[in-house]
């Protein structure tokens, strides 16, 4: 009875030593404020980040989230994510755009509007939100095809869906900017004409609600604002806070390594390669392991980005190719698996943005590469086929060979270091030296060598 009572206590002591670390509640009667950073271009990284941050702050009941920015911009679709996110969020979320030298361009800019409430950092700046880059095949400035192309109402076709876009990136702005409260014509402005502000101007114009030198700073301007939390108001009491800051995990630094185009699509080729090194080399393990690793990681980033799936079938096309030629040279099938799969690649990506754009200097050397391997392992291959068999059947005749012992047509012959039955059309004797003729049912034909098939002597 005794020994159950202190194995039960046990129990429970290991439980809570185990789960106390990870309590929502963390220590009683505590007030945190909790801080991530956003650090470089805004992707799918990003918005896991976010989503995890305010998850923990509204487990651990913290006052407010410091969302400290220093981003050139990103994909739409990952900062669009973001903005739900915030705006969605039971913690007040503070945009803080640091440290001096920082920025928030782009998709930043939207970001820091959609905050409870914003802050930037002496010597920072804000803006140049047009949205300008987009997915698909380059085209020429100047080009006839886009000179050809218009819309219902008379204009290029390029300018109507720019327009379009712009205008959806206007009417976002906007309604983030009388949601908060802020300047929303200088947004449009930011949209329209990709205009830029420093801390103080930005102060100035009513973009933000005031500058602060730190976090400790920060804290104590927002102290007593009052914020709208989904309709509801709610006063800041954030003077004092204790700041934590919460560190990225692995699995969103490893989100932020393959979700970057390029790594994906040389991921994707590690894979193929190590896949087909594993079925033409059966039982090395690795490589198979590693390649299909590789392309696992490849597919699960490429589905997190917006991707043009005629793009990417286009390179798994252009792969395949490249495999068939390395075992079927044609140089046809080589050549174009490449262009294919550098098609593919041009359309791979339906947005691009700083960050997340196919690099034409890593993707390029890599098709050339593969290319090369292909070629050279299908010259391989062809100069395998055509050398004399070196096992087998095939690869007896023309070997020359001794008698041991004879009786009539048949005997024993030494071949290649092996005894053998042998059989012969003319008469031979034992010590003779023959080559064998051909071989069947492991029975060799032999005759005398320097003698033709005709029987005369060469």
């Amino acid at each position: 009875m005794k020994l159950a009572r202190v194995a039960l206590l046990a129990a429970a002591f290991v439980a809570a030593a185990v789960l106390l670390p990870f309590s929502p509640a963390g220590t009683a009667g505590q007030r945190i404020a909790l801080s991530i950073a956003i650090d470089g271009a805004i992707g799918p990284a990003s918005s896991r980040q976010l989503e995890e941050a305010l998850k923990v702050a509204a487990e651990r009941n913290a006052e407010v989230l410091i969302l400290q920015l220093d981003t050139p911009g990103g994909l739409v679709t990952s900062m669009r994510e973001m903005i739900a996110d915030i705006l969605a969020s039971r913690v007040p979320v503070i945009g803080y755009v640091a440290p001096a030298g920082g920025h928030a361009a782009s998709a930043g800019t939207y970001i820091l509007y959609a905050t409870h409430v914003a802050a930037m950092a002496p010597g920072t700046n804000l803006g140049a939100a047009t949205p300008v880059e987009f997915g698909g095949l380059p085209s020429l400035p100047g080009g006839e095809k886009d000179k050809d192309q218009k819309d219902a109402s008379g204009r290029p076709a390029g300018d109507a869906m720019m327009a379009k876009v712009t205008n959806d990136a206007v009417a976002l702005i906007r309604s983030l900017a009388e949601l908060r409260g802020r300047n929303g014509d200088w947004g449009e402005k930011a949209v329209r004409e990709a205009a830029s502000l420093s801390a103080s101007a930005a102060l100035q114009q009513h973009v933000i609600d005031f500058i602060a030198r730190d976090t400790t700073e920060l804290l104590q301007l927002a102290d007593g604002r009052t914020v709208d939390m989904a309709g509801r108001k709610e006063v800041l009491a954030t003077k004092g806070l204790a700041v934590e800051t919460l560190d990225p995990g692995w699995f969103i630094r490893l989100l932020a390594v393959i979700t970057d185009p390029n790594v994906a699509v040389l991921l994707m080729l590690i894979g193929f390669y190590g896949i087909v090194f594993e079925v033409t080399s059966p039982g090395a393990v690795a490589p198979g392991v590693i390649g299909a690793i590789c392309l696992v990681l490849a597919l699960y980033a490429l589905d997190l980005l917006p991707i043009n799936y005629t793009g990417l079938a286009l390179m798994l096309l252009g792969v395949a190719f490249l495999i068939v030629e390395a075992f079927n040279p044609t140089v046809v099938l080589g050549v174009g698996g490449a262009a294919a799969f550098l098609l593919g690649a041009a359309m791979l990506l339906k947005i691009e943005g700083p960050g997340f754009a196919i690099s034409w200097a890593v993707i390029g050397p890599a098709v050339a590469l593969t290319l090369g391997l292909a070629l050279l392992a299908g010259s391989y291959l062809w100069a395998a086929r055509r050398n004399p068999p070196r096992i087998g059947g095939e690869a007896m005749r023309g070997q020359p060979a001794q008698i041991l012992d004879w009786e009539g047509r048949e005997g024993h012959v030494l071949a290649l270091g092996e005894r053998w039955r042998a059989r012969a059309d003319d008469p031979v004797a034992p010590g003779d030296n023959v080559e064998v003729t051909a071989v069947s049912d492991l029975v060799l034909t032999v005759r005398r060598r320097g003698v033709g098939n005709d029987g005369a002597k060469q």
